[in-house]
């Protein structure tokens, strides 16, 4: 072999091996773990791959999303949460509450992203607010906090209103600790 041909070759496997190792590498994996039925949450998944786009991350070009649905039935969570463990995803973002609550008790290694109106403190989620610790973080848009701002501005709004009632769903997670408050404030077990 002549020396060029020799340094070609040499030089040419140093601009490539790069550019193949690259695309040897594994694609990042969300794990998406939800309790719901799929169609349930398919506006809240497309608003999340909306987001991952425009962040630069397509689905099936430079991320993959594993999604686990429990379809309704919460006692599946636990297994699903193991799954996607078990499938090391590099992020569990989850659906709802008991997802959260699934995922954490399956990893404490793998992040955690969650978006609930139930106190993630109170859940064991994460430590405090302004030290979550741990690998569990999210969005906490508490309805509760401001419930009185909310009150209050229709007082304003409607001065001679004698009683104000509102609709809300018993069996949610914010309903139960509002009416906790509310107990604890008037002195009522």
């Amino acid at each position: 072999m002549r020396r060029r041909d020799f340094i070609k070759a040499v030089a040419g496997s140093a601009i490539t091996w790069p550019l193949a190792a690259r695309a040897q590498q594994a694609m990042p994996v969300v794990g998406v773990l939800s309790p719901a039925t799929s169609e349930a949450y398919a506006n809240r998944m497309n608003a999340i791959r909306q987001g991952l786009k425009d962040a630069g991350y397509i689905e099936g070009e430079n991320l993959m999303i594993e999604y686990r649905s429990a379809e309704n039935q919460l006692d599946r969570l636990p297994a699903l949460a193991g799954d996607l463990v078990s499938r090391q995803v590099n992020v569990i973002l989850t659906i709802a509450t008991p997802a959260a609550v699934a995922a954490k008790s399956a990893t404490n290694t793998i992040p955690i992203v969650f978006n609930l109106g139930v106190d993630p403190v109170q859940l064991g989620l994460v430590t405090s607010f302004n030290r979550p610790g741990g690998s569990v973080t999210g969005v906490y848009g508490s309805q509760l906090a401001i419930a009185g701002k909310r009150l209050e501005l229709l007082h304003e709004l409607v001065p001679s209103a004698g009683a104000m009632s509102f609709l809300a769903n018993p069996k949610s997670g914010s309903f139960a600790e509002m009416k906790r408050k509310r107990c604890a404030r008037q002195g009522v077990a």
